[in-house]
């Protein structure tokens, strides 16, 4: 059954994509080392089972926050500039600083734009598993589909 979440924007756009889940906190430099310099393009942070060697480029990345060092938003960036960014990041707590501004730094200076939503709330990262179809709109409302 199809659930309906409504977040805060950060970067506006409209995506639909398959969803790539943590319930951890998403280590950006740690998650993308590895990807920016390989094919493959898969998450590298050991430290997160639930996303580690799965891919982010393309995916809904769904997560509560991101931790890690003051690089995070030239990271996100720089993977919006060689197209290995997810589709969008949509955040169940307050996005912070580093991840805004490297989201909206991919929008306004990549032809990548990765629409953000942020406030979708515990429920939504309760309920959201890998695979699941969601669909992201421009007012920040976030349609979570079970399958594909």
């Amino acid at each position: 059954m199809m659930q309906i979440f409504q977040g805060r924007v950060v970067v506006p756009g409209t995506v639909r994509a398959e969803a790539l889940v943590t319930r951890n906190a998403f280590n950006t430099l740690a998650s993308f080392q590895k990807a920016l310099t390989s094919k493959s393009g898969k998450c590298s942070d050991q430290n997160n089972p639930d996303i580690y060697n799965k891919p982010l480029a393309g995916k809904a990345l769904c997560l509560p926050q991101t931790i890690g060092s003051t690089t995070g938003g030239m990271v996100l960036f720089c993977a919006a500039k060689m197209n290995k960014a997810p589709a969008c990041m949509l955040f169940s707590k307050p996005i912070d600083s580093l991840a805004a501004a490297g989201a909206i730094l991919a929008d306004v200076w990549s032809d990548a734009s990765m629409p953000t939503v942020d406030n979708l709330g515990d429920d939504f990262l309760a309920m959201v598993e890998n695979g699941m179809l969601i669909t992201v709109e421009e007012n920040g409302r976030v349609v979570v589909n079970p399958s594909p």
